[in-house]
């Protein structure tokens, strides 16, 4: 256990470091803004690229984790949409962006605390098999949360058609570098003598960077918003899905290490983007705010209890 803590507690002190700088004021937005913007479309694709143009993939069960984590996002959006769609009713009572807002904090795993915990816990190969993990989920939530939020949030008359839901998706930097790297590695180039340093050095930058702009995004003010809501939403991300998970992965013959990282893979918190896409789009980003917020906190936790039982 306490090699957990050690592995886990240094992403988590990172986060309170970012949340603490931004209240203290000692950075400003002027600041976070443009960090944000550099570390997800810049670091963190170089980091998604040296690491996949390099991985031995031969001999990995890509095809079971794959299907584990399909599987279980869309079981899991399935779920998340049948509770959105009576939404309106006791005891949640919320309206169409509040029920978006729901829908997205329920599929939408945060991949910069998923990279670090993998890296900490499982070293290279668990961040090998993280890259996976995205690989599929990354593509599969974002146009899953593009159709709830038009679903539900957008007003009559504002409906987006296929064009504008795939655009999110075909130009996502965190996609793009996935391909990017198993086109690498497909094709045994790997990565090119000058180009493969130059892109480790900016991936090795894109974790802290990511993990203290996570931290300056908590919304501490938006606790205030717990309610019924907030707390089915923290149950199913935090909870049902890295069971989903674990279920079907055991189900496809998982074991070790890629049943581990599957597993804390699907128990991550809700991803900070969420409230970037529920603004953009009418979700109720008030809501987005104190759920990203609260299962971030109450990761700290339960990560910690999913490495202990997979670890």
């Amino acid at each position: 256990m306490t090699s957990i803590v050690g592995a886990l507690a240094p992403i988590f002190m990172l986060i309170l470091l970012g949340w603490g700088l931004r209240a203290r004021g000692f950075l400003t937005d002027a600041f976070w803004v443009p960090a944000e913007r550099l570390t997800y479309y810049v670091l963190f694709p170089a980091l998604l690229i040296a690491n996949l143009a390099e991985a031995k993939l031969a001999g990995l069960p890509v095809a079971a984790i794959l299907g584990a984590h399909g599987t279980a996002t869309l079981i899991l959006a399935g779920l998340a949409a049948l509770v959105a769609t009576h939404a309106n009713r006791r005891p949640l009572r919320l309206n169409g962006a509040g029920a978006s807002s729901l829908f997205q904090g329920i599929i939408r795993p945060n991949t910069y605390v998923g990279f670090a915990a993998a890296a900490g816990l499982f070293g290279a190969e668990g961040v090998t098999l993280t890259a996976l993990c995205v690989a599929l989920v990354v593509p599969l939530v974002n146009l899953l949360s593009v159709m709830g939020l038009v679903h539900f949030a957008a007003p009559k008359g504002a409906r987006r058609g296929w064009r504008g839901m795939a655009l999110p998706i075909i130009t996502n930097p965190i996609i793009i570098g996935c391909l990017m790297g198993i086109a690498l590695n497909a094709s045994g180039l790997g990565l090119p003598p000058i180009i493969g340093p130059f892109l480790k050095v900016l991936g090795q930058a894109s974790l802290a960077l990511g993990l203290l702009a996570v931290g300056a995004g908590l919304e501490i003010k938006a606790i205030r918003e717990t309610g019924p809501a907030v707390t089915l939403t923290i149950l199913a991300r935090l909870v049902l899905s890295p069971a989903l998970v674990a279920a079907l992965a055991w189900m496809m013959d998982l074991r070790g290490l890629a049943l581990a990282v599957c597993v804390l893979y699907g128990g991550l918190p809700v991803a900070p983007n969420a409230y970037v896409l529920a603004r953009q789009l009418g979700g109720d980003a008030r809501l987005m705010a104190a759920i990203i917020t609260l299962s971030t906190l109450a990761a700290a936790v339960t990560l910690a209890v999913l490495a202990a039982l997979v670890h």
